[in-house]
């Protein structure tokens, strides 16, 4: 199984083992098998329960999701897979939306009608054959919901009803599909994304949207590969924990600094006049006039495992030396961010490249949200 053309997604090793590239989510076989793949075992993650509850901590700051507070479920105690949360949230994104009313919009039609109605279809009637010259061509307006944006709620609407399994999301779904009968799903989904209105009288649309992407694979590319239209979810880890830490950096550095992405400033070296090989940081933060050069990696080290360099990579240290020696020209210093796991809790010694270079070596708790200083307190 491959994703667009890339390496490998699902590797099979031998009859018993499927070997995924650090990806998470749920996994859907057109038999109806749930493979559900969840993070690492990190810190504090020593259960499912505990894994699938920082795995949903992380996809919603990941992935900026508009959840609903609501009165405690089952779902809560996490002991379905994460698709089982994603379905529950949209439901109850749906459910409010239902109440307070489906945006209908006026549509033209035409058709053939028994009474006069609207525009008379002039060419059309005077080629009406005799035995039907009692009947009008008209063309009309109709005030309906079939618009694009609940034609998609319609389709992501029979998508999770069909792949729920939980009780009360099957109840939920269904009641729903009760009130929607009258919209037919969407047949082109990525057409429809492209029309989805957002002028102020569609504000309260913008929440349920999210819930469609990812249930219609649109936010997801990675779902439903081939010819099955299972609810599949898969998410690439190291792009979910990247993200994460730079919402954690965003809610813990002062209000003055500046946190860039992917900054794209600098080269490793120049040939024939161009810039040959650039060096895109995860994550540039200027504070003060100091700068600090960090990176996200989604790795378990070990800090008892000296003899082995923790576990750190040589060439992520060199990359971080490229890194401090284009985008530090004064104070400040770099970072290797690493999610905290038994073995690694602590920030480690800093390593020192000279010159002033210093890279601090940090863990991130993915339950609670803290990234330990000198990063914050300093930057």
């Amino acid at each position: 199984m491959r994703h667009r053309g890339s390496a490998p997604l699902v590797q099979i090793e031998g009859r018993r083992w499927l070997r995924l590239d650090n990806y998470v989510g749920v996994l859907e076989t057109p038999c109806g098998t749930r493979i559900e793949i969840l993070p690492k075992q990190t810190h504090g993650l020593t259960t499912v329960v505990a894994a699938r509850r920082v795995l949903v901590r992380m996809l919603r700051e990941a992935l900026d999701l508009p959840v609903r507070e609501s009165a405690p479920s089952a779902l809560e105690t996490f002991d379905a897979p994460v698709s089982e949360w994603i379905i529950q949230c949209f439901l109850q994104e749906l459910n409010a939306l239902a109440r307070r009313g489906l945006r209908f919009d006026y549509r033209l039609v035409e058709e053939e009608a028994r009474f006069l109605r609207g525009r008379l279809l002039v060419a059309r009637q005077v080629r009406q054959p005799p035995p039907r010259r009692h009947l009008f061509q008209v063309e009309h307006h109709v005030y309906d919901p079939n618009r694009p944006e609940n034609r998609l709620i319609a389709a992501a609407l029979a998508k999770a009803s069909w792949a729920t399994r939980d009780p009360g999301n099957w109840r939920l779904a269904h009641e729903l599909g009760h009130q929607l009968a009258d919209i037919q799903p969407s047949h082109d989904v990525a057409g429809d994304f492209r029309r989805w209105s957002s002028d102020r009288l569609m504000q309260h649309y913008r929440a349920i949207r999210t819930w469609c992407e990812l249930i219609l694979d649109d936010r997801n590319p990675l779902s439903s590969l081939g010819q099955w239209t299972g609810l599949s979810l898969l998410f690439p880890m190291e792009k979910v924990f990247e993200r994460y830490v730079e919402r954690t950096l965003r809610r813990s550095l002062p209000h003055s600094a500046r946190l860039r992405t992917q900054a794209a400033g600098q080269s490793l070296c120049r040939h024939d006049g161009r810039s040959v090989f650039q060096l895109r940081p995860d994550f540039l933060i200027e504070y003060q006039g100091s700068t600090w050069v960090v990176d996200a990696k989604w790795k378990l080290l070990d800090a008892s495992d000296a003899a082995n360099h923790y576990g750190l990579s040589q060439a992520d240290f060199y990359q971080m030396f490229a890194y401090a020696h284009r985008y530090r020209s004064g104070a400040g210093e770099l970072a290797l961010v690493y999610p905290a796991c038994e073995t690694f809790d602590a920030p480690l010694r800093p390593f020192d490249y000279g010159a002033g270079h210093i890279l601090h070596v940090l863990p991130l708790d993915l339950d609670s949200g803290h990234l330990p200083s000198p990063l914050c307190q300093t930057a």
